[in-house]
């Protein structure tokens, strides 16, 4: 039972999942489904609130931590979920796939993003990360009568089974150097071999992956475009938030202090790698869905400043950012996708904004209070976390990685601050109607701008107390 209780979020989700495949599989409405979707994730989300103040530890036989870090990036993750799916009906409505095989594939993505980020052991890492990427595979390649769409699945699965496989390898080159999968074990008797070594770096080519860190980004672009817009709000959010939060417990947990100089020297240089690709590809961009796919590249290696300092203050650093992205990117895509839905202009381009901002001007408004936070202007919340994993990167010594980091958030405003020249500087091209949101779908808008607000004037870190939560895994 104490197993069950420390993993109630995935439990809670894994049960809804299947019920909705079982309604699914009856004929039941994709309206019940849909609403059957968010009172699961709403449920877990308060289980997983409710698990920050309570204990820490380890559950599974140590194959699982429950409460603090991994308390924390279920929120995240549950919360980037809930919004996601939450816009995601009117959409799906319009492009035909608001249909109950299509919440049930998201509800069990969100099972492996749990287990992912609780993960402590390399084998529970391992399961949880391909029970989300099967799921996510299936999500990119839903909108079946484009050939972006089948592009999009083929990319992800060819390219992630090939990142699989370096991870599997990595996972047992570990194991053959140390004799354990468990992140504490390894720690206690790893040392520097060329076996443990070559192992860890096959480990950090699966997690770059992952979360579309460059080299190893090529897939993301043709995803994220391919994939329907709100569900591709869920894979940039809630997924890269999973990866992430599993990469902070394998850097504070498995790695001896021997080897956590040489990681985060590989890590800068990935860092500043993503940060400047990721920026300059996203320049010369006019598919706006391409842009925030290169854009999601760029903050990834903000993330990975904070990492790169390996420090408790830069995982708590990261996993705020984590929090900030989810709320500003789901916003983000959720706008597009609201334009998305009317017909008459190709609303993925940037030339299709002109003067949208006067149609409805809530909308543009809206639009432009995430696209600011996504530069780092304040006060909104993308800009405090942009100052935590800079400052823990520069607490750290690491002043170079955060001059670049900043120099190349400063490049970012051009493609940002573009659209909004479209969308409230240019005069529309062509007469067409927008069709009026639902109030579900304002709703949500709305809150995500205003946590984007308040956590950018109020830079409180959610759910106080992360340093301490982070620094008591050193001592589980």
């Amino acid at each position: 039972m104490h197993d069950i209780i420390a993993f109630l979020p995935g439990v809670i989700i894994a049960v809804v999942g299947l019920i909705a495949l079982l309604m699914e599989a009856y004929k039941k409405s994709a309206d019940q489904i849909y609403g059957l979707t968010i009172a699961g994730i709403l449920a877990a989300l308060g289980v997983a609130i409710a698990a920050l103040f309570g204990d820490s530890g380890t559950a599974f036989t140590g194959m699982i931590v429950y409460g603090g870090v991994a308390s924390f990036g279920a929120v995240v993750i549950l919360l980037g979920s809930l919004f996601s799916v939450v816009v995601s009906r009117d959409y799906l409505m319009e492009i035909d796939l608001h249909r109950g095989d299509v919440y049930s594939m998201i509800l069990l993505s969100i099972v492996g993003m749990l287990a992912l980020a609780s993960a402590n052991d390399l084998i529970s890492f391992f399961l949880g990360l391909e029970t989300m990427s099967i799921c996510l595979y299936v999500i990119a390649g839903l909108i079946k009568d484009k050939k972006t769409g089948a592009e999009a699945a083929l990319k992800y699965f060819l390219l992630g089974a090939f990142a699989t496989g370096f991870l599997l390898y990595g996972i047992a080159l570990i194991y053959g150097a140390t004799g354990h999968t468990n992140l504490t074990e390894i720690a206690a008797v790893a040392e520097p071999t060329l076996m443990f070594m070559g192992g860890s770096a096959l480990l950090l080519v699966g997690i770059f992956f992952k979360i579309g860190a460059v080299p190893f980004h090529m897939w993301t672009p043709d995803v994220y475009q391919g994939t329907p817009t709100t569900l591709t709000a869920f894979m940039a959010t809630a997924a890269k938030s999973a990866t992430f939060v599993a990469f902070v417990l394998i850097m504070s947990r498995m790695l001896p202090e021997s080897d956590t100089d040489i990681w985060t020297n590989v890590i800068q240089v990935v860092a500043i790698l993503t940060m400047v690709v990721g920026n300059l590809i996203a320049l010369a961009q006019d598919n706006v869905k391409r842009m925030l796919a290169y854009s999601s590249i760029a903050h990834a290696g903000y993330l990975l400043v904070g990492l790169a300092a390996g420090t408790p203050e830069g995982f708590t650093g990261v996993l705020y950012y984590l929090f900030a992205y989810t709320v500003m990117n789901v916003g983000a895509f959720s706008v597009i996708a609201y334009y998305e839905r009317n017909k008459g202009l190709d609303f993925t381009e940037i030339e299709s904004y002109a003067g949208l901002g006067f149609k409805f001007p809530l909308m543009g408004v809206l639009l432009s209070i995430f696209l600011f936070s996504l530069v780092g202007i304040p006060p909104f919340v993308g800009f405090v976390g942009k100052y935590y994993v800079f400052a823990a990167a520069i607490n750290a010594g690491l002043i170079p990685l955060a001059i670049i980091g900043v120099l190349a958030s400063a490049a970012s405003a051009y493609y940002y601050l573009r659209v909004m020249v479209y969308l409230f500087f240019k005069d529309s091209h062509k007469e067409y109607s927008l069709k009026p949101a639902s109030l579900l779908f304002s709703s949500a808008v709305v809150l995500m701008a205003a946590l984007t607000l308040y956590y950018g004037i109020e830079p409180v870190l959610p759910f106080s107390g992360l340093i301490e939560l982070i620094s008591s895994y050193y001592s589980l």
